[in-house]
């Protein structure tokens, strides 16, 4: 018995001190491992900043070379306004601290601010005696900042000069960034290394306690392996392994009973994911089985390298199926769609592509790049670009639903990961941004995501948001541009152009913020309400001055306006209200709101032609294939377009289609409008031709209600 007991202590003693060597080369290993972990910490971080500078200097010369440039004429004409424009558009742009625009005698001429505090004063800081003396981009630096100037010259001559200075906080968050990555990373595999060795040890320790276990096994395994499979249960692993027993005493029936028990679970559990994770129309995966997965690869392709790309697809129109076909219709529609997507994708998306319904008429794919023959990764970006025209080429054949043809077509927006983002929710948001900015470009196409887009929809989704009650707040208002016959110089009418004086942005150019209300519907409230205002201004002048007694005035209308079918009953609620004669008002659409649907244009305008209004079509010659549609769009007039006006006196060209689209209006009845006339030749030469009528800035510029009854005074 002590001999036993002995041997024991001896095994014990002998284990002991291995443990305890193992323990010193492993505490060795680690001082060393350190030692290098930081000497590598302190070389990269050496070479990053090298990198990182060196990248922003050339950035920054290349930026301050383009702000030359584009500085020349405003400078050269001493355009404060133009020069703080650009000035304020660079000094907005990340890490730049200050714009300073300075002659040549090194006075401060503009720092990008609103009223220019520093104006006329000298730069007396370090850095800009050699800034004003060099002869070409100049770069010098700080601890904390990168000066970078260049003088701004007109052929020989030098106007002055610009500085931008660039801050290098960022560069230095970059490096440390990198430099506490790295750390990260190098201590994640001498934590790696470390678990390796105390498995080692681990094992060790095992074979020492070998003979305990033995003795244990016929009672401590089998009920261990019991509670492991009834943690698996608890925890949701339905599928994971149940253990199994030969053995024909209690332990045995025991084991065998909880066996069938966790199959029974697993079965029934399979069922329910089965409905909670398919979308029960179509068949696909639905959102949450999407989202699941989508989360799962993102974890699995996390510092492996590889790339994956979503493609969020929209059928376009779709809602037009349902309110004329019916739901049931719209049902067929996405099953058939959802087909032949599964198709495509099964044919072009590759190995491990996913497909899933998101919801409405709205699908989701998912592909990755996939091992070439060479053993490098395919480019995903080229996939999806391939995958995603075939679906647009695919979807757009036409879908036979209750014996009819209907054509509709998809959007897709495309994005990747890791180099757009790197969580699933800002991927969705990117594919559906994406996907949006698809549609503004005319639908049944692709685009990829771009960090410009979240700007462009950020701008867009605030200028919609502020454009929402902005003409009850005041902010919008009416100005009137003349319209003068050419025939004898009396003034004859008005165009009404609507006008956006933001309470912190200023003047708002209509091209901007007229889109921006089309695309998002608020045309719809705003274009009323610019009808009637500019009706009971014609009215009133027509009280006050004798002369506006048979004067006109043209409001335009938007296609959203023209396609809602509403028109000539707002028209004619106007009318009625303000007390201004049908004649007198003159509606401007442009020849692609027409042209879009010539049927239903045609029906509508004649309508309102019916009731006196008068129709003009605006931009006349950029949107009509021939003039042959003025036989059947019913319009009393058109306006050429302010581009064939501009070169008429030096582009035989543009003088001969302006003859022609007059002489050609005359033959149907039509009265011809000149825009855009800001010279007198191009006057005279257009009332040579016989032009009707014509406005421009040579003849009046647009001015408000008040003034332009001082001009009729």
């Amino acid at each position: 018995m002590k001999r036993v007991q002995s041997l024991h202590a001896r095994f014990i003693a002998l284990l002991g001190v291995t443990l305890l060597l193992m323990l010193a080369v492993v505490a060795l290993m680690l001082q060393r491992q350190n030692a290098m972990q930081h000497q590598v910490v302190r070389q990269s971080r050496d070479a990053m900043h090298t990198l990182l500078f060196e990248r922003l200097r050339a950035h920054g010369e290349a930026a301050t070379r383009q702000l030359a440039d584009s500085l020349v004429n405003p400078l050269y004409y001493f355009d404060l306004d133009a020069i703080g424009v650009i000035a304020r558009d660079v000094l907005r742009q990340p890490d730049v601290r200050y714009v300073l625009v300075y002659d040549n005698n090194g006075a401060i001429i503009h720092d990008g601010s609103g009223d220019i505090p520093t104006y006329g004063q000298a730069m007396r800081d370090a850095l800009a005696y050699e800034g004003i003396a060099a002869s070409g981009v100049h770069a010098q630096w700080t601890d904390q900042l990168l000066d970078i100037s260049s003088p701004i010259m007109v052929g020989d001559q030098r106007l002055g000069g610009v500085r931008i200075g660039f801050s290098l906080d960022a560069v230095r968050a970059d490096e440390a960034r990198a430099s506490g990555a790295l750390g990260a990373r190098l201590g994640e595999i001498g934590a790696r290394h470390l678990l390796w060795i105390g498995l080692l040890l681990a094992l060790l320790i095992g074979l020492g306690a070998l003979a305990s276990l033995v003795l244990q096994r016929t009672l401590v395994r089998p009920i261990r392996y019991l509670a492991d499979a009834a943690h698996e249960l608890e925890s949701g692993n339905y599928g994971a392994r149940m253990p199994a027993s030969t053995r024909n005493d209690e332990v045995g029936e025991l084991t065998r009973a909880f066996g069938r028990m966790g199959e029974s679970i697993a079965r029934h559990d399979r069922d329910i994911r089965r409905m909670a994770y398919t979308d029960a129309l179509t068949g696909l995966a639905n959102r949450l089985a999407f989202r699941e997965n989508l989360d799962l690869r993102l974890m699995q392709l996390r510092g492996a390298g590889r790339q994956l790309a979503l493609l969020f697809a929209d059928i376009d129109d779709f809602k037009r199926v349902n309110d004329t076909l019916g739901h049931d219709a719209g049902d067929e529609v996405l099953v058939q769609f959802s087909n032949r997507i599964r198709e495509t994708v099964d044919r072009m998306g590759g190995e491990g592509a996913m497909l899933a319904r998101f919801g409405g008429d709205e699908f989701v794919i998912l592909i990755e790049s996939v091992l070439s023959p060479t053993g490098n990764h395919g480019d995903v970006r080229t996939a999806a670009s391939r995958l995603a025209e075939a679906l647009v080429a695919e979807l757009s054949r036409p879908i036979v639903v209750q014996e009819r043809q209907v054509f509709l077509g998809t959007s897709i927006g495309i994005t990747l990961f890791p180099e757009d983002a790197s969580g699933s929710t800002m991927l969705m948001k990117n594919g559906d941004i994406a996907m949006y900015q698809a549609k503004v470009a005319g639908k049944n196409c692709h685009r990829f995501y771009s960090r410009a887009m979240d700007q462009a929809v950020e701008r867009r989704v605030r200028m919609e948001q502020d454009l929402r009650g902005a003409w009850e707040r005041g902010e919008l208002s009416l100005a009137y541009q003349p319209v003068y016959s050419l025939a004898d110089g009396q003034l004859r009418g008005a165009e009404a152009l609507l006008r956006w004086q933001h309470p912190e942005h200023g003047a708002i150019s209509p091209s901007v913020f007229i889109d921006v209300a089309e695309q998002s519907g608020l045309i719809e409230t705003i274009g009323p309400q610019v009808l009637r205002a500019a009706c009971e201004d014609t009215v009133r002048w027509q009280r006050q001055h004798a002369s506006a007694q048979q004067m006109f005035v043209s409001v335009n209308v938007s296609p959203r306006q023209l396609r809602s079918g509403d028109l000539p009953k707002v028209v004619a609620t106007c009318l009625r209200d303000t007390g201004l004669a049908a004649t007198q008002l003159h509606l401007e659409l442009t020849e692609t709101a027409v042209i879009g649907d010539e049927i239903h244009a045609s029906s509508l305008l004649a309508r309102l032609r019916a009731s006196g209004v008068k129709i003009w079509l605006d931009d006349f010659g950029t949107g009509f294939s021939g003039l042959s549609h003025l036989r059947r769009v019913p319009v009393d007039g058109v306006k050429i377009d302010r581009s064939f006006v501009a070169d008429v006196l030096r582009d035989p060209d543009d003088l001969a289609l302006t003859t022609a689209i007059i002489a050609m209006a005359h033959s149907l009845g039509i009265t011809v409008v000149a825009e855009g006339v800001e010279k007198e030749g191009q006057y005279a030469i257009l009332r040579e031709r016989g032009c009707d009528l014509a406005q421009g800035y040579w003849l009046g510029h647009p001015v408000s209600a008040h003034d332009f009854s001082l001009l009729l005074a």
